[in-house]
């Protein structure tokens, strides 16, 4: 049954299928394989996404359509042009900031490099930085993303492994994505000094930092409003999502005032699309579970691993290998479904600590969305910059191996992960 499932997912993945019908295709084929009414397929795809919790990734994705709607990305261009637009390189910094920023409202890589992303390379590309290298920087600082709180791939997580809290893996995601953008940004000042990038020469006043910081004020509250709401006990994640909308609305017609009313039913439709794609993975990738867990897999590799007694850090090492090869076929999405119940259990019986696996299992699979040939990311990046995948995947390879570094330093100490949450009371 294993092997037909497995088999089938991969000759369509072959085939070009999309990665939610790929997992779909796959348990239907081991079902069939096994006689098991095809009810359960449905049964299984619509319980997976049957989850209180989980109404709270439509909700982000709608705030974050709504803060882009409402100017946000010109206004956090701005904000964070001015501290460092004057340095080498600083358009090129300026976009690691700007992204770093939204990454902290959207949740979502897609969205960062969809959105302000696609702004920030046509503004390098006519301060004459290469296009591949514009794309390729953008590529590799969207994937804070689903890093950085608020994070659906977080949310997923929690329901995948619901011993680990919520609240304490959304807080741990704050360092290790402050060091993939200093990462980046140490990667960008060295090319930039190679190729001679310059900053920028205009010198600004008193009175041009204190309006651009004045103006960014309200798109930065907003991280810290939904991470300050949940710490405090006001509201739950699923309510932290609705209030973030209706900051959004407020924000966008309100204080921006460029969010007109005619530009809801798009934005609607939109995260309703992005919500739709999102959703249909995560149920498709609960019925392939679902067969891997009647199969006995889950258990057969538990015990086998246990077995071999392998110190923590040795299992963290082979867990990187395994996601690193895993991420380059498939989303982060499903292999945190898939994956995350088989082995955060085993991580938490070697003492491993539950904050700082999930966020290795985070960064690790994330990364996959560039990693190539596969990485969704780079796809939608390409496009965004119309730049072809082979140039783009060209200048990739410096950030690639500085986030293999930020990740192999979270793997190594856990403070980087756990230590601001504990801080927090949230272990």
């Amino acid at each position: 049954m294993v092997t037909v499932l497995f088999v089938a997912c991969i000759v369509l993945l072959a085939l070009g299928v999309p990665v939610a019908f790929a997992l779909g295709g796959g348990a239907l084929a081991a079902m069939l394989w096994q006689h098991v009414p095809l009810v359960a397929l449905p049964k299984y795809v619509f319980s997976g996404i049957d989850l209180f919790a989980l109404e709270a990734v439509p909700f982000f994705i709608l705030t974050a359509e709504l803060m882009t709607g409402g100017e946000l990305s010109a206004v956090l261009l701005r904000f964070a042009s001015q501290f460092v637009g004057r340095f080498r390189g600083g358009m090129g910094h300026t976009n690691i900031l700007t992204l770093t920023f939204f990454s902290g409202i959207s949740g979502s890589a897609l969205a960062d490099a969809a959105g302000p992303g696609a702004i920030m390379i046509r503004m390098m590309r006519d301060d004459g930085y290469d296009a591949g290298y514009a794309a390729a920087l953008t590529s590799a600082t969207s994937i804070l993303g689903p890093i950085i709180p608020p994070s659906i791939s977080v949310i997923i997580y929690a329901l995948a492994y619901p011993d680990v809290n919520l609240v304490g893996l959304l807080i741990a995601g704050v360092v290790p994505g402050i060091l993939i953008a200093i990462a980046m940004a140490a990667i960008n000042h060295v090319i930039s000094v190679r190729r001679n990038y310059r900053g920028a020469n205009v010198r600004l006043g008193w009175r041009d930092y204190l309006r651009n910081t004045w103006r960014a004020i309200p798109a930065l509250v907003l991280p810290v409003l939904i991470l300050g709401g949940i710490a405090s006990g006001a509201f739950t994640p699923t309510e932290a999502s609705v209030v973030a909308v209706f900051y959004a609305l407020f924000a966008g017609r309100v204080i921006y005032r460029t969010l007109q009313w005619r530009m809801l039913p798009s934005i609607l439709a939109r995260s309703a699309l992005m919500t739709a794609s999102v959703l249909l993975i995560v149920g498709m990738s609960a019925a392939f579970a679902w067969v891997l867990t009647v199969s006995r897999v889950p258990q057969n590799l538990t015990d086998w691993i246990v077995g071999m007694q392998l110190p923590p850090l040795a299992f963290l090492f082979a867990v990187n290998v395994l996601l690193l090869a895993f991420g380059i076929f498939i989303e982060p999405l499903p292999g945190i479904v898939v994956l995350v119940p088989i082995l955060a259990p085993i991580a938490h019986a070697l003492g491993i600590d539950d904050l700082q696996f999930g966020i290795v299992v985070i960064v690790n699979l994330t990364m996959g969305m560039i990693t190539p040939p596969v990485g969704g990311l780079l796809f939608v990046t390409s496009i965004v910059a119309r730049v072809p995948l082979a140039r783009l995947v060209k200048e990739l390879w410096p950030f690639l191996w500085a986030q293999l570094a930020v990740l192999a330093l979270l793997s190594l100490f856990p403070v980087l992960s756990s230590g601001l949450p504990n801080l927090f009371g949230y272990r």
